[in-house]
């Protein structure tokens, strides 16, 4: 079980203070506090957990002196090297594996793009309202916020990929339809609002996700200003709510992270399934850094015939022959063929359109540098000044259960790694 929290411990007094400063100059509105008419703040040690993900945010990102809030916190935290993403290394079946533990094939999230026949319409896309709100599709495991309603713990969800879904019948105490165009810092205010809320009913496990960097990243590529841009403003946002915090008098377990990384693509990279496989003898589940794909009929061997063969800047395999430490292939909802593409080349099925060509991509072999993800955790069940080995993303719902003081569900992770990193 975590211990109990001070009110405002020691090591973090000075970063509250100094995320009072950065937070004023970096907005011209403060962060919200308590009003006359709010609840008053807790004198009371009050256990509380915020998980923050900032969408494709790769661990060198933290070198382009953009980012005070995030730096400082890992300075007088911990921080991995590297944080391993699952495969696919995309953001839905990331963003579930880090709240339950397991790997996409066994959670059954896996891709942006999935396709079920069990499931009347059949057809998951993450731009789908309807499809990421029904729980068939999440039920194959349980994220921590569930875990937590169903154990008397509040928690609440920004934006969090499945948060939208009832998964097992039950919502987060307070959660929100995800809407693109709402800025980092009305996330953040949300769940400063949320906190205020009288002890009894306030969340004691939050997430919050950004996703500008990823946004960047797509249309620009990593190595933009824009990325850099981004970074800094999902940074000032992290100011404005430790900023919130201290003034809230909270002293919270943060941890940040992020789902995935990034690789620079072009035009000039794509490989053309169209090109490859025999007309009529396939249908294309989806593509980008991976591609998945099911015979028509009896064309099976013609279009393992064509797939299998050595190709350029690409292997694929039957979905029983994925290599086993993808952890990838078992699930009925994989496609009977798995295409996978060199880190800066796609795959796609015909000519592009007239869409914007991205310049920066996800989605490839969790092992490639370029798809490191970024882990961060401060707060007082951590340690100061520990930087641990790259892990698997599987091992941050092990942790959180156990700061949260909740028993874990079955999972594929452990916490060897944060060993020497807790109190």
């Amino acid at each position: 079980m975590p211990r109990s929290h001070p009110l405002v411990p020691s090591p973090l007094r000075g970063l509250f203070i100094a995320a009072l400063i950065l937070a004023g100059c970096a907005n011209p509105s403060p962060a919200p506090a308590p009003s006359a008419s709010d609840p008053a703040p807790s004198t009371e040690p009050f256990k509380l957990v915020i998980l923050i993900s900032i969408d494709g945010f790769r661990p060198d990102y933290l070198d382009r002196g953009v980012t005070p809030t995030l730096n400082a916190l890992a300075a007088s935290g911990l921080r991995a090297e590297a944080m391993r993403p699952s495969f696919p290394s995309t953001t839905f079946a990331n963003h579930y594996t880090l709240v339950t533990g397991l790997y996409p094939d066994e959670h059954g999230i896996v891709g942006n793009t999935i396709e079920d026949a069990r499931i009347p319409g059949g057809r998951f896309r993450i731009d789908d309202y309807a499809a990421v709100s029904d729980r068939r599709w999440w039920d194959a495991a349980e994220p921590i916020w569930v875990t937590a309603e169903t154990h008397g713990v509040h928690a609440a969800t920004m934006f969090w990929p499945g948060s939208e879904a009832p998964i097992h019948g039950v919502h987060a105490s307070e959660w929100q339809r995800y809407d693109g165009s709402e800025s980092a810092e009305q996330r953040v205010d949300t769940v400063l609002h949320w906190l205020d809320q009288p002890v009894a009913t306030r969340p004691h496990f939050v997430t919050l996700y950004f996703d500008e960097v990823d946004t960047a990243g797509h249309h620009d590529g990593p190595d933009s200003s824009a990325v850099t841009r981004a970074a800094a403003h999902v940074d000032s946002a992290l100011a404005r709510l430790e900023a919130g915090l201290a003034a809230r008098r909270l002293a919270p377990d943060l941890v940040i992270v992020s789902d995935h990384g990034m690789a620079v693509t072009g035009p000039d990279r794509v490989i053309r399934i169209d090109r490859i496989a025999p007309a009529g003898s396939y249908h294309w589940v989806a593509g980008g850094a991976s591609a998945g794909l099911d015979a028509i009929g009896d064309h099976a061997p013609e279009l393992a015939a064509a797939l299998l063969a050595p190709h350029e800047h690409m292997r694929c395999w039957l979905k029983a022959d994925v290599p086993e430490r993808l952890h990838f292939g078992h699930n009925p909802r994989v496609p009977a063929f798995l295409c996978l593409a060199e880190p800066g080349w796609t795959i796609a099925n015909g000519p592009p359109g007239r869409k914007r060509a991205s310049l920066g991509t996800h989605g490839y072999d969790n092992a490639a540098p370029p798809m490191r993800a970024t882990f961060i955790a401060n707060g007082p069940d951590f340690r100061a000044g520990i930087v641990i080995a790259p892990f698997d993303n599987v091992d941050v719902y092990p942790l959180v259960m156990r700061l949260l003081g909740l028993a874990p569900l079955p999972n594929d992770g452990t916490l060897e790694a944060f060993a020497a990193a807790m109190r």
